[in-house]
């Protein structure tokens, strides 16, 4: 992979949802060290501790987008949840631009509940989604898209890491550092 890519984050952290910073501190290391096989560098993490009605803690589409429309935080960014009130639930999703046609205030965000599997690797998991803008998932022994996270699941393919930096870089996700 050819150059290297800073990836500035929003990370929104709910008072009262059970979310600490050193918590989510963690994540964002143990997601770094995975996105930086494809030349992606977080650059930036911005905390955003936020005091919130308690409906706001959980991940519920019609409520998601009311607080993503009103807050207008930066993109892309993450949210800290208590919980999802979907359904199905997962326990982190992305929504970037080919999945938020219906709910377009919502594009460009992760949002990851709380007790989540394995949250560093969920949250590179996600977190290719969204600079590749694809839901795709991966069947290879080792990659970080099967579609179940796992900690031996942290290997990106080179076309992955390719779309993901295309993708990225198209979208103003991602900025060249060379």
């Amino acid at each position: 992979m050819a150059g290297e890519y800073s990836l500035g984050l929003h990370a929104v952290i709910f008072s009262g949802a059970g979310w600490g910073v050193s918590a989510v501190e963690g994540i964002f290391r143990e997601t770094a060290v995975i996105l930086a096989q494809c030349g992606v560098r977080l650059a930036r993490v911005t905390l955003l501790h936020v005091e919130a009605h308690s409906r706001y803690h959980f991940y519920f589409t019609p409520v998601s987008r009311e607080l993503a429309r009103t807050a207008d935080f930066p993109r892309p960014t993450v949210y800290f949840v208590r919980d999802s009130l979907n359904r199905p639930a997962f326990d982190a999703e992305a929504v970037g631009r080919s999945n938020s046609r219906s709910r377009p205030e919502l594009m460009n965000t992760v949002w990851m509940a709380l007790g989540a599997r394995d949250p560093g690797i969920a949250m590179a998991h996600e977190l290719v989604h969204l600079l590749a803008d694809s839901g795709e998932h991966s069947g290879l022994p080792d990659n970080l898209m099967r579609a179940e996270t796992a900690p031996g699941n942290i290997r990106l393919e080179a076309a992955q890491c390719a779309r993901l930096v295309s993708r990225g870089m198209e979208d103003g996700l991602l900025q060249g550092l060379r």
